[in-house]
């Protein structure tokens, strides 16, 4: 039987969806780079740098939750236009900040308005983010679930690939302004092809409506009480908190290997390339025959790969072991996103996506802080070999708890 890899984006509503968060993260990964770099430019600072980051992963971890409540209960379209409109005017007010307009601010004052819309950034991902996970499978029948996670996924990691290079380039040769300028306009075509999407369908299933903790403490019970999806959480999350390395791969960089900024950019493009290859590749060959094994061995190749960069004293080596937990982490992304849109009610979507939102970006911001202190204590390669270790004893310990879910690993994905 021939697979078609571009089903999903056949259908219009969700092939908007997908090119919406191509441009966001294209806006949203240039904002970062081009701030972060003047910021930090004018300033010489790092702390500046690591204000940004968590500026923005507080209020999202936060609200996450309500977020996902409102994804639940209310217009999932209605919802994204609304936080996006606020993403917009904070663009917009970024721009007029560093334009000076309408007085002229100090560099303090910049600073902190950066903050404040990083933070902003933060409270409408938080509502915006449930609201598009959970419009998805409203838009797509089951048998596409698969497909469109990985569309998803390949659009989000393009976006990242592109945004820090583009907004580089962009800073460099016209400055400051015009980066700002083209954000605001990549932002401004994300929130028109959204507003072109009909309003997903009212959920008839939804009973008696539940007070905001009643309807909180669902979506977290349901995520506690099905093993799959807390399982699929968990081996993310510890993968990303104990064995990333992107944040220190500075340290290896010039400690390890011996390179340069061109080499180090080459590390940091690696893990990324690998991602969105095979992310491409599972749109034409779905993990999703047999879904839990997939999803162990991916993370335990994932633990071995970066293991093999902890060890390697070679570039090419380690560019291809950072290749290869790209390609391992996109794989279990995949069939995380599928399994989340198969497995959970209609009506708790939104919830259930905001729990898996805030586990996947406090291991990002905590993974990152972690590798940090974990080289200052240790070493770098130290480091990130003990993370490896952890990262492969998890998949151990989660195999042998789910042993019943290696049995029936096929009937997960229908």
């Amino acid at each position: 039987m021939s697979h078609d890899a571009l089903v999903a984006l056949k259908n219009p509503g969700f092939r908007r969806i997908a090119l919406t968060s191509l441009l966001v993260t294209l806006a949203l990964l240039m904002q970062d780079v081009v701030l972060g770099y003047e910021l930090y430019n004018r300033t010489r600072d790092p702390l500046v740098l690591g204000w940004m980051g968590l500026a923005e992963a507080l209020p999202y971890m936060a609200l996450s939750l309500i977020g996902g409540h409102w994804a639940d209960r209310y217009n999932k379209r209605t919802l994204w236009l609304t936080g996006h409109g606020l993403m917009i005017v904070s663009a917009v007010w970024l721009w007029l900040v560093f334009e000076d307009v309408p007085v002229t601010f100090t560099l303090q004052e910049k600073i902190w308005w950066v903050y404040g819309v990083n933070f902003m950034n933060g409270l409408t991902r938080a509502i915006t983010g449930p609201a598009l996970h959970s419009w998805i499978p409203l838009l797509i029948p089951p048998t596409q679930y698969g497909n469109s996670s990985a569309w998803t996924s390949a659009s989000w990691q393009t976006g990242a690939i592109l945004g820090p290079v583009i907004g580089g380039f962009v800073y460099a040769l016209a400055g400051l302004s015009w980066a700002l300028g083209i954000i605001l306009v990549l932002l401004v075509m994300g929130g028109v092809l959204i507003g072109l999407n009909a309003a997903p369908y009212a959920q008839s299933t939804v009973r008696e409506r539940p007070s905001v903790s009643e309807s909180l403490r669902e979506g977290i019970q349901f995520v506690w009480q099905n093993p799959t999806i807390l399982y699929s959480i968990t081996l993310d999350m510890v993968a990303v908190l104990f064995g990333g390395v992107v944040a220190i791969l500075p340290v290896f960089a010039t400690e390890v290997l011996m390179i340069g900024a061109d080499g180090l950019g080459i590390l940091r493009s690696a893990a990324a390339l690998g991602a969105i290859l095979t992310t491409i590749l599972l749109t034409f060959f779905s993990p999703m025959s047999q879904p839990w094994r997939n999803l162990l061995w991916a993370v335990f190749a994932f633990g071995i790969a970066t293991l093999v960069f902890a060890l390697s004293e070679h570039f090419f080596l380690s560019c291809l072991a950072l290749f290869l937990t790209g390609a391992f982490d996109s794989v279990s992304v995949v069939i995380r996103e599928t399994l989340m849109q198969t497995l959970t009610p209609p009506e708790m979507r939104g919830r259930v996506s905001a729990v898996n939102g805030i586990f996947i970006k406090a291991s990002n911001e905590l993974g990152a802080f972690e590798s940090g202190l974990a080289a200052k204590l240790m070493g770098a390669v130290p480091s990130v070999v003990m993370g490896a270790t952890v990262a492969l004893i998890t998949v151990a310990v989660i195999a042998k708890k789910s042993r019943r879910l290696l049995r029936h690993s096929g009937a997960l994905a229908t």
